[in-house]
């Protein structure tokens, strides 16, 4: 029977992260559990992307992945535009907004296919002879008074110190343990495809509020001189996102150019749409004796400012910097206390995203029953007022990027000009 240190529940790009995170700061021995295998990259864009900030970036490059997947495919962005469909009223960040110890160099952020970071993680944890990735369903987890049994329907089971579950929003270890969730429908549904903008996405992220819900035209990277894709992320009720699936293409295009006010061009459909519902997740709790909750195993949140990934990285460095301290101070790796203050911390910053996202939701919602010039006016003050904009717009960028004076040391950078 194979023993290991810490067991990862979970291939996907939070769980790999964790995995190398671990391993840049102690020996300890892991296994990664997951079932499904590497997707290759195809020549076409995958339709699930995520925005990496620069706290992010940080993370993927002390990691030793962020020039593999630079080299691969990512797009840069060094604008980001809202606006209200329903009013005149528009705000505007870009690069000039930065706080001024950030390099202006690398943009706002960078839009990257989720298999693209995925293929760069699995790679390099496949490096590291003190990484085993398993690729087996696990059949039962069992918690003993100082170790973790799980078993599989054919390999042998395995004994672990430290589980770490980054198996996603319906985590097949929470349920296995009863670990209680708080959940919020959003009653929506994420429609997501690739389209072509006729006068390109100019390096800059889109969204529009809609009385039905916000859409978004993330830029992708393409070969070619030409940047004119887009990933579209378009939040709908659950009916009427059916309707936008089952439109053919000439009234899919035509609908989408519409609502976008023609400020990208004529928008054309260039992949299948998929879709699938939007819903807040937040485990009661985030550790269970010898049981850890990371990633969207542990929150999940609104799409609406791209920032879930960049949550769940936070984790896995968090979790990695409470596993050296376990290891440099002799303590076990289920010391109470050292995982009670990643519980917290990460809890608090979850509920901290999860509010932020919701008050952004709830403050456009509410603009669709004020009058269009009450909109206008103020989304043009922040955008614009001598006061406010040199103080909110730095503000907000900064937390957008994710610098923050208490993040995990793998996020952060000795120069913060590098970043």
């Amino acid at each position: 029977m194979q023993k290991f240190d810490i067991t990862i529940v979970g291939g996907g790009m939070v769980g790999l992260a964790s995995a190398l995170a671990i391993r840049s700061t102690t020996d300890l021995s892991i296994a990664i559990i997951e079932p499904q295998p590497l997707n290759e990259l195809a020549n076409t864009p995958h339709l699930r992307v995520s925005a990496i900030n620069a706290a992010s970036q940080q993370l993927l490059k002390n990691l030793g992945v962020w020039n593999t997947i630079i080299k691969q495919r990512a797009q840069a962005y060094e604008n980001m535009h809202v606006w209200d469909k329903d009013g005149y009223g528009h705000l505007d960040f870009g690069v000039e907004h930065l706080p001024k110890n950030v390099n202006k160099n690398q943009g706002l952020g960078h839009i990257i296919e989720n298999d693209v970071i995925r293929n760069a993680l699995w790679h390099k944890a496949q490096q590291d002879t003190n990484i085993t990735i398993i690729s087996e369903q696990l059949t039962s987890i069992a918690q003993g008074d100082s170790e973790v049994f799980l078993s599989f329907a054919e390999n042998t089971p395995i004994i672990s110190r430290l589980v770490i579950a980054a198996d996603g929003a319906n985590s097949w270890v929470r349920k296995q343990l009863n670990m209680e969730m708080t959940f919020r429908d959003y009653d929506h549904h994420a429609v997501v495809a690739t389209v072509d903008c006729e006068q390109g996405h100019q390096q800059t992220a889109w969204q529009v509020f809609l009385e039905t819900g916000p859409l978004a035209f993330l830029p992708l990277y393409q070969q070619a001189e030409q940047a004119d894709h887009c990933s579209i992320v378009w939040s709908l009720p659950p009916a009427k996102a059916e309707q936008v699936k089952a439109l053919n293409q000439a009234e899919f295009n035509k609908s989408i150019t519409a609502a976008s006010d023609g400020k990208l061009g004529r928008i054309q459909l260039k992949s299948e749409r998929v879709s699938f519902p939007l819903t807040m997740r937040l485990a009661r709790d985030f550790v269970r004796g010898r049981v850890v909750l990371i990633g969207d195993a542990a929150h999940t949140i609104h799409p609406l400012a791209g920032q879930g990934v960049n949550l769940g990285f936070v984790d896995a460095a968090a979790i990695a910097d409470t596993l050296r301290d376990m290891v440099s101070t002799n303590k076990s790796l289920n010391d109470s206390k050292l995982l009670g203050q990643f519980a917290r911390y990460r809890k608090s910053d979850a509920v901290d995203m999860m509010a932020a996202m919701e008050s952004i939701k709830q403050g456009f919602s509410l603009q669709q029953k004020l009058p269009k010039i009450v909109r206008g006016v103020g989304m043009s003050l922040l955008n614009n007022a001598p006061l406010l904009k040199p103080i909110l717009k730095p503000m907000l960028i900064k937390q957008a990027l994710g610098l923050r004076d208490d993040l995990p040391s793998l996020l952060k950078a000795k120069d913060p000009l590098s970043l």
